[in-house]
Formats: structure tokens, C-alpha cells, sequence
């Protein structure tokens, strides 16, 4: 039998949790664990899903109330915070973030979760504390968006840069990381970006002027979620090791944004 403190004891044990997001949002920790839903946001579908699998704790990369260090109190008279609350606590399901650990891996289990996702393991370089630079098989931007695309089941990809242009150094940053502040600089060691998103007037803007002087830039933004959920789903897979008795599900969010 396990405990929800027992899970906080692996993922986050006692050295680390200064100056972290990380944490039991709802639950008490010795409350027994039936089951394990892992995903990237604990939306209220998320939560209805977590429940029907028979999982009574929930753990989820970024935050349940809307902002990146918020436990919803700031929020507590919004209604659709309210309701959320109100709803976890009926099913009697616990929430655990589990943001800043899993970045502070080495290499950071978010960042390699994506790799892995990709089957790009035996390509990388260089792992670096926010990225990780990658020697790939020439291919056209086009070509390795339409791959990415594919591969990660994405229904659209977005990128700045020339579609015929050759790819063979490529810097990945996942989630938030894809402003001109790290993105910028690594540019100047790689052909192309991969990121999750980053503010559009800054790394963007920054490659379009770099192909209109005529050099060989480019980058795609994923999405923060779809950079981010295969490093859950790769912590998925640790959870099933660790704790082999329990049932350990993956819950993948669906598309935030819609297209036409």
C-alpha cells in the first residue's frame, strides 16, 4: 500500500522543494493512492477522466487555477474557480503539481521526454540546462514539420523561416522557453528552433529578419502543452517502475485552440 506521501517522497524529496511551485494542491498526504493519472494540465476534463479511470490523485505539470504560481485563492470568488474546487473536492481527488522538479532533472525529464517522443535520442549533442542541441539528418524545414506534425499527433504547426531551407543543427526548448532571451542566442549555434511558444514579436520576428539578410533561420512552435506532454508521459513510465503495484494512466489534454 502507498500513500500520496510516499509519491511526494520521490518525486520531491525533503532538499528540494525550496523555491518550487511543487506540491499538494488538494489531498492530504497520508491518504491512500488507488491510482495515478499523469498529465500535462489538470483541466476539468482532465479531472472527470482522472476519476473514471479509478485514479484518486492527479498530477499535473502546470497549475490547476490558472497561473503559473496561483493555488486559486486569488482567483476564490471567480465562479469557474469555485466550481473546480468544488469539484475535486466531492470526487475526493488530490491534485499534485509537479512543475519545477521535473525541469530541474538532468537532463531535464521534460526536455528528454520530447526527444524520446521523437526517437531522436541518438542525435543529441549537448544537453544544456533550458535546451538541448541536436545533429540531425539533413531535411527541409518543411520536411521536419510535417514530421513533427505526424509524430506528435499535432493537428497544425506553426513556423517562421524559408520551408525549402536545409535543417541539420536544431536547438529544442520546450514549454515557455521559446523567447528571444534563449532562443536568440542559441540560434546562433543551430539552423532551426523547435520550442513550445515564446512571445511572437521576439524570436519570430527575429528570424524573419534574419531570412530576409539572407541567413539560414528558422523556428517552429509546437505549443507549450504538446512540447511538454511526452515529458509527463515519460514520467508515466518512471511512476510505473517505482510504484509497479499501482495502476499509472496517462491523460492527454485535448487541443486547446481550434482552426479553420
Amino acid at each position: 500500500m502507498y500513500r500520496i506521501q510516499d509519491i511526494l517522497d520521490r518525486l520531491m524529496p525533503a532538499e528540494s522543494i525550496e523555491q518550487t511551485v511543487d506540491g499538494l494542491v488538494i489531498g492530504r498526504p497520508d491518504e491512500e493512492v488507488r491510482g495515478i493519472a499523469v498529465t500535462f494540465m489538470a483541466t476539468q476534463a482532465a479531472i472527470e477522466q482522472a476519476v473514471s479511470l479509478g485514479a484518486n490523485l492527479l498530477i499535473s505539470h502546470e497549475g490547476v487555477f490558472y497561473s503559473h504560481r496561483s493555488d486559486g485563492n486569488t482567483l476564490k470568488e471567480d465562479p469557474v474557480v469555485w466550481h473546480k474546487k468544488h469539484r475535486l473536492e466531492e470526487l475526493g481527488l488530490a491534485v499534485l503539481r509537479y512543475h519545477d522538479g521535473i525541469h530541474r532533472e538532468t537532463p531535464d525529464g521534460i526536455t528528454s521526454g520530447l526527444i524520446e517522443e521523437l526517437g531522436w535520442q541518438d542525435a543529441v549533442c549537448e544537453y544544456q540546462p533550458a535546451s538541448a542541441v541536436l545533429e540531425l539528418q539533413a531535411a527541409t524545414l518543411g520536411e521536419v514539420a510535417r514530421l513533427l506534425k505526424v509524430k506528435l499527433n499535432l493537428p497544425y504547426v506553426r513556423f517562421t523561416g524559408d520551408p525549402l531551407m536545409l535543417c541539420r543543427k536544431v536547438g529544442v526548448l520546450v514549454g515557455y522557453r521559446g523567447g528571444g532571451e534563449l532562443a536568440i542566442p542559441l540560434l546562433r549555434e543551430v539552423d532551426l528552433i523547435i520550442a513550445g511558444e515564446g512571445p511572437e514579436w521576439e524570436t519570430p520576428e527575429y528570424v524573419r529578419d534574419a531570412v530576409y539578410q539572407g541567413k539560414s533561420k528558422a523556428i517552429i512552435f509546437l505549443g507549450h502543452g504538446p512540447s511538454e506532454t511526452p515529458g509527463m508521459k515519460r514520467l508515466a513510465r518512471v511512476l510505473r517502475v517505482a510504484f509497479p503495484s499501482l495502476l499509472v494512466h496517462v491523460i492527454e489534454n485535448e487541443p486547446l485552440f481550434h482552426w479553420i
